[in-house]
């Protein structure tokens, strides 16, 4: 009986028919780091080069720009970033450091991010108050107000005052810091902000990095955990300094770093890599994780997010922490051995530039399906992801033939979308009656079910060789001399 009483006619609207599957957002890198300046334990987007500036100065061990530089080296992308820099918390004092004044009144402390307590003479009789100098907190820079009490450079003898201040110190950041959990406000902090990504954002990173922290046990266990909760991909840093073979028995119980893990969801890197920074002058060794996520944010962007990672050239490094002996056709090299461990490492041969090699998770070896490829496991997360996001509009509808009908012909339509791209083989979803029983239906409970296959990456090739002496019959036949 209708719900209200009515004489006369009405038109209701009945809502039928497929539904568009949105793909889920996979080159978004998260990282969590630290930067001078931002906002503390909050996800922060990042969509261009311009957006840098908001994290301050690269400089003080902050680690933040040196990945976003690392990543747009590579191709600029997304990224859902986290700051756990706290200058309230993580500071120190610097009590009555000598600085110079030079020819423009100019005071360079030797910390950027800074709180000036007092300017005083050497001697210690005469304080400096604000009349005299103003403070560029950021850069740590004091200036000499003209007609003021500070000594003036004449550019014979640089004038010295000594100065107090406390400095933002990013050396103080600690694991449990990068970790993060829940605070007396009920707010997220640290790598657990990256769940408040989907409400701000409408999409949470699936690439997660903490550049410098990731070598740790702690912030690698995790990263993994973190990757696990939202359907990511993490990749680790090996420490700084440690040999191949020291890489491939961290794999093992007997190990000394943060490489034994089997989880799908992480991407073992070794070793660091080199890179020019304009600071110094000079070579200095970075975390690779940071490239090698770049890596592959271009190559979901370029290529789509069902191809490898491997073999593709990483831009803006100038060389390896330590050669790694790599040759194509040679199983005992130490890019081999790596890969055959499960670790990401590099390649570089004559005129083949720095290559990312490896296409295995930290699953492989222990697992060898199909989805100790990264590539495969992260289709299996597209698909399932995007499908789950879809089913919001299903859910609640009457449960009959319409509605089954409705999400049939909307998933596979998708299936069949992923396998004109290339991301599928194939892939087909259906209602099985044996998995749909009376009382699991009556309880509003439907079970769709699927299968697919992405295309795994061409890992191995094999060249069979014969040699055919019948060739030899070919001689002479076309000498018609006597």
């Amino acid at each position: 009986m209708a719900a209200n009483y009515l004489h006369g006619v009405e038109t209701i609207q009945v809502e039928s028919g497929t539904r568009q599957v949105r793909l889920v957002k996979t080159a978004v890198i998260g990282i969590i780091g630290t930067a001078l300046e931002g906002v503390v334990n909050t996800p922060i987007l990042v969509s261009n080069e311009r957006d840098f500036a908001q994290f301050g100065a690269n400089i003080g061990n902050t680690t933040i720009v040196d990945s976003l530089n690392a990543i747009y080296e590579q191709k600029g992308t997304v990224c859902v970033v986290i700051n756990v820099l706290d200058p309230a918390v993580h500071k120190t004092t610097v009590n009555n450091e000598i600085v110079g004044i030079d020819v423009a009144g100019n005071l360079y402390l030797a910390f950027p991010q800074v709180q000036v307590a007092s300017v005083k003479s050497l001697d210690g009789l005469t304080t400096y108050n604000l009349g005299d100098y103003s403070v560029d907190n950021s850069k740590g820079i004091i200036h000499a107000v003209a007609g003021g009490n500070l000594p003036i450079n004449q550019g014979t003898i640089t004038p010295q005052v000594h100065v107090t201040y406390t400095y933002a110190d990013a050396t103080l950041v600690t694991a449990a810091d990068i970790i993060g959990g829940i605070d007396l406000l009920q707010k997220r902090t640290g790598m657990q902000a990256f769940k408040d990504s989907y409400q701000q954002f409408g999409f949470s990173p699936k690439i997660l990095i903490s550049p410098v922290f990731s070598s740790l046990n702690s912030v690698s266990a995790a990263l993994i955990a973190m990757a696990t909760d939202i359907r990511a991909k993490c990749f680790i840093d090996a420490p700084i300094g440690i040999t191949p073979q020291e890489a491939i028995t961290g794999r093992g119980a007997l190990g000394t770093i943060n490489f034994n893990t089997s989880s799908r969801r992480a991407g073992l890197c070794y070793p660091h890599v080199k890179r020019y920074s304009a600071g110094t002058d000079k070579e200095v060794i970075s975390p690779s994780s940071a490239y090698v996520a770049g890596v592959q944010s271009r190559k979901d962007q370029e290529n789509g997010y069902w191809w490898s990672l491997s073999n593709t050239e990483v831009l803006g490094i100038t060389g390896l922490e330590r050669s790694i002996y790599a040759m194509i056709n040679d199983p005992n090299s130490e890019a081999n051995l790596l890969n055959e461990a499960g670790i990401i490492t590099f390649f570089n041969s004559f005129g083949t530039g720095i290559r990312t090699w490896g296409n295995r998770s930290a699953a492989f070896p222990t697992d060898t399906s199909a989805k100790s490829f990264m590539c495969v496991q992260t289709v299996s997360d597209v698909i399932a992801e995007s499908i789950e996001y879809f089913s919001l509009q299903m859910i609640d509808r009457p449960l009959n033939n319409a509605v089954i009908d409705d999400i049939l012909a909307s998933v596979n339509g998708f299936l069949r979308t992923l396998v004109a791209a290339g991301a599928l083989i194939d892939g087909k979803a259906w209602f099985d009656k044996n998995k749909n029983d009376i009382a699991e239906l009556s309880a509003g409970h439907l079970v769709i079910s699927y299968d697919f296959m992405p295309p795994t990456p061409l890992e191995r090739v094999t060249y069979e060789a014969n040699l055919n002496i019948n060739y030899l019959r070919q001689l002479g036949l076309g000498n018609t001399n006597n």
